[in-house]
């Protein structure tokens, strides 16, 4: 008489959390690697705009040439807003192109996916923020900054970069499409157009002044270059934090809803 025996299926153990986001980071950052169009656009066009408006408009907004020193803290959060608008198009191929799918079927999170895009865009705006920065002592920009006032412009830059690249994944999660990805993330752009990026909020229309003084990009702004500066920072600090902070967590309540909405829930 034969026996049968049967054999159980053993549920596959989830892969740590730690090791899933590392290998979705180097995935991304290989991915970013190879695309170095992107890469080259977000560090060459916010150095263009900071050559264009330091030699072009800079004699004008201020005959004294000090003008470098006043528009390179905007300049910064321009190649921060262009390097993290990639994230919205790069998270929505992922979820249009059936790769979370497969992701899926595995014993890990796929939720990490996400998570390497915003660290890879992370590292890459800091480099470009780094050569950005190059490029500005080059054409004059000068600072009064000693080693714990960079410290801080570095903690406050990467904190927006990091609140505003989980705002660009989540705008990939809801977007229909890639290119609608790039589109909606187009708008926000102009975000620091009207702020005290490029000229005093105070030379504005009245109108113009309370959407400018009241939106994310300006005390951000204003506490880089205070920082860097050495002018007064006064309330700036704790309102730009504030933003970045609410942001931040905004951008990933929405990302984990609309992850979990539209690819299951891991």
């Amino acid at each position: 008489m034969k026996t049968v025996q049967t054999v159980q299926s053993v549920p596959a153990r989830k892969t740590s959390l730690a090791i899933t986001n590392a290998v979705f980071v180097g995935r991304s950052i290989r991915l970013s690697l190879r695309n170095t169009e992107a890469l080259i656009m977000a560090i060459v066009l916010p150095v263009m705009l900071m050559l264009l408006f330091t030699y072009v408009f800079g004699g004008a907004i201020d005959p004294g040439g000090d003008y470098v020193n006043y528009v390179v803290p905007g300049i910064i959060l321009l190649c921060a807003g262009f390097g993290s608008s990639s994230t919205a198009v790069d998270v929505s191929q992922d979820m249009t192109n059936g790769i979370i799918d497969r992701f899926r079927t595995l014993p890990i999170r796929s939720l990490s996916v996400i998570t390497g895009h915003v660290a890879a865009s992370l590292a890459r705006n800091l480099l470009a923020t780094g050569v950005v920065i190059g490029v500005a002592f080059l054409v004059g920009f000068r600072t009064s900054a000693g080693f714990l006032e960079w410290l801080a412009a570095i903690g406050i830059i990467a904190l927006f970069i990091l609140a505003l690249t989980w705002l660009f994944a989540a705008i990939g999660l809801v977007a229909g499409s890639p290119s609608a990805a790039s589109g909606y993330g187009f708008i926000l752009l102009f975000l620091p157009y009207l702020s005290s990026a490029f000229v005093p909020t105070a030379t504005m229309p009245r109108w113009l002044q309370g959407v400018a003084n009241h939106q994310p990009i300006t005390p951000v702004i204003e506490t880089i270059r205070s920082l860097l500066t050495g002018s007064p920072i006064g309330h700036h600090a704790w309102l730009a934090a504030a933003w970045c902070v609410g942001i931040l967590l905004l951008a990933l309540l929405w990302s984990v809803a609309s992850f979990r909405r539209k690819a299951g829930h891991r």
